[in-house]
């Protein structure tokens, strides 16, 4: 059966790249989305046969706050990743040049990754995009003769543009961490094949109440891969705390929940399934 795959993004998008590794042999149709919070009313409001790809952090510009929001409250659970190594290029009109370059658009995040390569072009308008395959469609669809994009190489193979140049991001390890969101009450794996958790929970707001939590993990022999705060809205100076743990024992990851749970005011799972080694 055919899986239906929410995406924030269109065709070529580094998005499309993760659905289609993370669902490597299977046959997907998916569903474009302009915003994450479309992604996860798509998956919310059809059957369970249909799964949401979203970004969640990347190793230069960090987590994506709103996206660990998005998927706390939206009752979805996560039951596994991606992690996909991005590597920009700069594309055009077939015949363009280097030099005959007037504007160069993507996404402010591609942009902000290809710092050093763009810093030559002391002349050229940098414009902020939606989306990287969105500037090079816009460029194929329009014609747009001296505007450049940055963007996947699948992106200006299936737009049909030039590559004008390779491997521009300034950092070699970059990479996004992407989350395959599925209906409550999926799995994607059994218990035995898990090895990593992402959950939220608040803490009293007393001396100790975080290295409390962080001594009872450590006994539990749970490694912390991250942990990352966010305001609690209405509660000024109070957060949220937002841990992935990785294990090797399920049962021994549930006593570690079931010794933390005390400790904290407010708990919950986003979800459990098997970590994904960086490519």
């Amino acid at each position: 059966m055919r899986k239906q795959v929410a995406i924030q993004g269109i065709v070529g998008s580094y998005h499309e790249i993760a659905a289609r590794n993370f669902f490597c042999g299977e046959e997907i149709d998916l569903i474009g989305c302009d915003t994450f919070r479309d992604v996860i009313s798509v998956v919310r409001s059809r059957s369970p046969d249909i799964f949401g790809v979203m970004a969640i952090e990347n190793t230069i510009a960090g987590s994506l706050l709103q996206n660990h929001e998005l998927i706390r409250k939206s009752g979805l659970t996560v039951i596994g990743e991606y992690k996909l190594r991005i590597s920009h290029c700069l594309a055009a009109l077939s015949g363009t040049t280097v030099l005959g370059i007037r504007e160069i658009g993507s996404h402010p995040i591609a942009l902000m990754q290809c710092e050093d390569f763009l810093s030559q072009f002391h002349s050229v308008q940098i414009v902020e995009k939606e989306d990287t395959a969105t500037s090079a469609r816009q460029i194929a669809e329009q014609h747009l003769e001296h505007h450049a994009a940055i963007c996947s190489r699948e992106a200006a193979r299936i737009y049909g543009l030039e590559i004008l140049a390779e491997g521009i991001e300034t950092d070699k390890q970059n990479f996004t961490r992407f989350l395959i969101l599925a209906q409550s009450g999926f799995s994607g794996f059994s218990d035995a094949e898990k090895s990593k958790a992402s959950i939220v929970f608040a803490l009293p707001h007393t001396i100790g109440s975080l290295s409390q939590v962080l001594a009872v993990l450590s006994f539990y022999s749970m490694n912390l891969s991250k942990i990352q705060s966010f305001p609690m809205i209405g509660a000024a100076w109070e957060y949220l705390f937002y841990v992935d743990l990785t294990f090797s024992e399920y049962t021994r990851y549930k006593k570690a929940l079931d010794a933390i749970l005390p400790l904290t005011q407010y708990l919950q799972i986003l979800g459990e399934y098997r970590e994904f080694p960086a490519g």
